[in-house]
């Protein structure tokens, strides 16, 4: 089973006082370049996987999508995505995605923002989401980027007089655990080919790559953002099938 660190008293109270917890998408510096990867939503039938707090989900549905799925392993994030929502086309399941049980062609677009970097057995995941699509259905995705999960040790530090992140052990593909929000949060590293691969092997076409980075008009409302153009914090993925 994934670690629901999401479920730990300690970990949820911080990440909900994350500024993506507060104000939701607005808050998220990398989704208008996610939100630039998706098809037009009408009608479409969406499913989010690892969908935290619903606030994909309900913005879907104000993008004119027909039903949307939001699946999360964390009953704490379920509770309140459910307390927020008042659309019955939205409905909400406790699932962990390490064992997915995904209707066969039963949705049009998957969709998932930092949640496929917890998932061990990401092949089977793919596979799982690529029977669940309808021929040419979409599936877009963020990750950490593997740059971000590979250091033992996170953290910018003085090397050689410059402020830099360094990388551990990039090859070493696995498990990484890791302090942030709470101790031992697990997260499993993988390199960017092993995304990609993965994804092709399960029959997707890639179609976008992106190494997510800060735009000029957002360095200059957030100058604080200036470490995001030294090394890119997520990988931005969309891929049909």
């Amino acid at each position: 089973m994934t670690q629901n660190i999401y479920d730990d008293e300690t970990f949820f109270a911080g990440y909900s006082a994350l500024p993506r917890s507060i104000h939701g998408l607005d808050a998220a510096p990398e989704f208008p370049s996610l939100r630039a990867l998706l098809p037009a939503l009408k009608g479409l039938r969406v499913v989010d996987l690892g969908c935290g707090f619903g606030w994909f989900c309900r913005w879907a549905r104000g993008e004119g999508a027909g039903s949307v799925l939001g699946i999360d392993v964390s009953e704490r994030m379920l509770a309140r995505a459910k307390a927020e929502t008042t659309d019955g086309a939205i409905t909400y399941a406790r699932a962990d995605l390490e064992t997915p049980e995904l209707p066969l062609g039963a949705f049009d677009l998957a969709y998932s923002s930092l949640a496929l970097h917890y998932v061990e057995n990401l092949e089977r995941l793919l596979k799982a989401v690529h029977a669940a699509l309808a021929p040419g259905g979409r599936f877009v995705f963020s990750v950490e980027h593997p740059i971000f999960t590979a250091p033992s040790e996170p953290g910018w530090r003085e090397i050689g007089g410059r402020k830099m992140w360094p990388v551990d052990g990039y090859l070493d593909e696995g498990a990484r655990t890791t302090d942030w929000l709470a101790k031992g949060v697990v997260k499993q590293h993988r390199t960017i080919g092993t995304y990609v691969n993965t994804l092709l092997h399960a029959g997707f076409t890639l179609s976008h790559l992106e190494e997510w980075a800060p735009t000029a008009a957002q360095m200059a409302a957030h100058p604080e953002w200036e470490g995001e153009r030294e090394r890119p914090s997520f990988l931005l993925v969309a891929c049909g099938r």
